[in-house]
Order: structure tokens, then sequence, then C-alpha cells
């Protein structure tokens, strides 16, 4: 008797096929079963590139990136606005991927010296980055100052006065937008829900008493020579289906630009409404179509400006994974494969396990966050019987699992590829050397030809900075 599946799981009709919603648009299988991307096949790229690789399609990333643009321009000009699309670098970045964000026309998002080296390295243009994060050393806003970013997006009331004091020492007026907890509950994991007050994100709005967080530092911003406060920010979470949080989240934005026009007499011209929009990793999630989140985006904030008398700001979004997650699989080549009996209150069933060359090294968000994956047989299809599975990494823990469950062929063995879609976002960028295993290789896909876009690390790597 096999383990039992989740209920999102069920035995598959065809255990070849590719769901559309998980892989980019130029994946299929060749006439020959193989999984292919822009028509190169899974095992040219794995003899060429080895394994584990994160291979990405960059028609795809380029193809998402427009539609987020275009989308939101057109849902935000309806109401006589303009919207602006920043691409939230954390996600996944090198230098690479940063000129094909400055190509289609998108802002990039940074939140540490090194992303912001990276986009200098690619030749983005300073005054359409963003500087981000809840810890930003003194070395980085001097940093955002010299290069010219466009905005630093200010998060706590000591880094309010941290910004204009170096702003001061360099006799500039740095650019600021103030990141408020706007207090709603997002549907998301609590180590990615980012917009409660018990969290570390943030200029709390609430107030027992007397001035809130936030609008200390509005007053602040506004009374300062040396600070530009352009407008506010919120980021309710990530992985987030529902568009209830983004509403509610916009609407509380808004009151609070009405307050600080009543309080000081300044409309703030800028409102970002943050990212955190879903993707597809298995049949259980079902991703909203961006027009949607677009107009229903323009819609709250027509509404509510309406409603507090302001004229409509520009407003920006800051995708991410919804970018760059599907555009990308991680190919892996299994090994051990074997079935094990699982305790005797599961009825003796059996368990398959199925080991790849990778893990948790290259992907840690199953153990992060519990997050799962599909998976496919990349490099022959095959007519056995589906056998539930779990893919496994070769990492000494028992919690390194790539993909907790899903079904396989039965005639899986040493020496095949295996293809997990939906890699893009927070796996290469949160990867590591756990057990001393390099990090993989992307390798960007496009009109039949593939090219390395980050090489994959060496032995000499593994010990560079080893002084010994």
């Amino acid at each position: 008797m096999n383990a039992h599946a989740p209920a999102w799981l069920t035995v598959p009709d065809d255990v070849n096929a590719l769901r559309p919603d998980e892989w980019a648009a130029d994946v299929a299988r060749s006439a020959a079963g193989e999984v292919s991307v822009a028509g190169l096949p899974a095992a040219e790229l794995a003899r060429e590139f080895g394994t584990p690789l994160f291979v990405l399609s960059e028609e795809d990333f380029r193809r998402r990136a427009r539609l987020f643009r275009d989308t939101f321009a057109e849902a935000f000009k309806r109401i006589g606005a303009e919207a602006e699309v920043y691409y939230a670098g954390k996600s996944f970045l090198c230098t690479e991927v940063a000129r094909w964000v400055e190509s289609e026309g998108l802002g990039l998002d940074t939140c540490s010296a090194g992303e912001m080296l990276v986009a200098r390295r690619a030749g983005f243009p300073a005054a359409r980055v963003a500087l981000h994060g809840n810890n930003k050393s003194a070395a980085e806003i001097a940093r955002a100052l010299d290069d010219g970013v466009g905005r630093i997006v200010s998060d706590s009331l000591d880094e309010l006065s941290l910004v204009e004091r170096i702003a001061r020492e360099r006799g500039v007026v740095a650019p600021v937008m103030l990141r408020l907890k706007t207090g709603v509950q997002a549907h998301t994991h609590e180590s990615i829900a980012t917009a409660h007050e018990d969290q570390k994100f943030g200029l709390s709005m609430a107030s027992d008493e007397g001035r809130s967080e936030a609008h200390e530092a509005a007053a602040r911003a506004i009374a300062s020579e040396h600070l530009e406060l352009l407008g506010v920010h919120a980021h309710v979470g990530s992985q987030i289906f529902e568009p209830t949080g983004f509403e509610q989240s916009a609407a509380r934005l808004i009151a609070f630009l009405a307050e600080i026009r009543d309080e000081h007499g300044v409309e703030l011209s800028e409102l970002d409404l943050g990212g955190g929009h879903g993707i597809a990793y298995t049949p259980e999630d079902t991703p909203r179509p961006v027009a949607e989140l677009a107009e229903a985006s323009a819609d709250v904030v027509a509404r509510e400006c309406a409603a507090h008398s302001l004229a409509v700001p520009s407003v920006s979004v800051e995708p991410g994974r919804a970018i760059v997650g599907p555009t990308t699989f991680t190919l892996y080549e299994a090994g051990t494969v074997k079935d094990v009996r699982l305790e005797s209150g599961a009825g003796g069933a059996v368990r398959r396990y199925v080991a790849v060359d990778g893990g948790m090294s290259d992907n840690p968000r199953p153990v992060l966050y519990g997050a799962d994956y599909s998976v496919t047989l990349a490099s022959r299809t095959s007519a056995a019987e589906p056998v539930l599975s779990r893919v496994v990494g070769k990492h000494c823990e028992s919690g390194d699992i790539v993909v907790r469950y899903a079904y396989l062929p039965g005639d899986v063995a040493a020496g095949d590829l295996l293809a997990v879609p939906a890699t893009g976002a927070y796996c290469w960028a949160l990867s590591s050397n756990y057990n001393y295993l390099p990090r993989p290789a992307v390798v960007a896909v496009r009109g039949g030809e593939a090219r390395l876009i980050v090489r994959r690390e060496t032995e000499d790597d593994l010990l560079a900075r080893d002084i010994g």
C-alpha cells in the first residue's frame, strides 16, 4: 500500500503531462518525449552545463515583465493616473536579469549594497532604482545617495534620522518614502506576511494616544531640509492569491495620505502598493490574472481617493516572484531510489524516495516555509504507473525535501533527469554552500540558444575564502 497523498494531489491521467500554469510558456515535451525549453532538450542542457541547473526562459521573463508593465499602466490610465512596475530584485537578480528589467522599462527594487552593486554593473539608471530594507547601514544609505537612487524606502524613525544626517553631511536632499504597517493580515505563511503589527518591517500606523510612528515620520520628513517625502509604501506579504489584502492596504494608505494633507497641507504624489502576487507551484494554487489584480487596484485607488477628495497619486507595484518564478525550472539528476516502509500506525504503507544531486542548498523554501512543488520526469516519457513519491536532496538533514508529494512514473531510476518547475524566485537567491556543495549554474534560453548567465561554483570557489 502506498502512502496517502494530500487532498489537492490526485493521480494524474497522464503522468507525463506538464501543467501550463507552473511552466514558462515555451516549455513543452519534444517529439522524443523530453522536457524542452525554446526547443532545447533537457538532456542537452544537462550535458553542456551539468546538474543541478536552473534553466530560465528569457522570452518568458520578458513577456511577464511587459504584461505587468502594460496591464497596470492601462488600468491606471483609465483613472487618470500613472503606474510604474518595480521588479523585486530579491527574488532573483544577476547582471543579465537587471539588463532585461531595464530594457523592458521596469524599475528595480534593491535591499542591500550588493544588489545596488549589481544594478550599477548592469548600467541600470539609478533614478529607477529603489532601496528597501529594515536595517540599512550608513554605508548602504551613503551609496544610495551617491549613486542617485530614485527612492529610499524608510523603515523606521531611527533610519529616517540616519538618512537625514547622511544627506545633510553630503549637502543633498534624499528622496524618501515611508514603509507603513497597514495592519492587514495576509493569507500566507507567517514568515512572508509583512503588514501586521508583530513583525520587523515598517512604521506603525496604530496609536492608542498621540501621534503614531507613521505620522511622526511624515512630520519629520516634511519639516526636514534634507528629506523629500515622495509618498508611502506597504507590502502585505508574499505568495498571496486573494486581492482583499491588497485592497484593504491601499485603502488604509490613502486614508493616511488624506490625514497628512489635513495636518500638513501637503498632498504626497506617490503610492507604492508593494508586491506579493502569488504563482502556481502545485495544482492547489490558483493565481489571479494580472489584469484582474490591476483593475482591482485601480478601482480601490480611484474610489478611496474620491472619498477623501485626493488627487490620484502615481502608483507603483513590486512584483518579483510573479515575474521570474514560472520562467525557471531546476534540472536534477536522480540517484538513489528506494521504498521506505512507514511506521506501523500508517498501516504498513510505503513511501518512495527519489534522491537527487541537489536539495536544500539550491532550494531551501520547503524546509523554511513548508513550500510544495511539482516535479516531472524530464529526460523521457514513461508508460509506467504513477507512484506517489517524495523527491529529496543529498544533504545531511532529514528535512532536506525538494518535492514533498508528487506522482512520478514507477520506473524512475538513477540517471534519469527530473525537472522541478517554478523555481525562479527565492531558490538561487536563497541558495547556500551547505555541506560544501557548490551553488548551481543559471542558464538563460532564448530562440533555441542557451547561454550561461551565472556560472556554477567550482572547488576553488568553495575554498577561496578559507584562509587556511
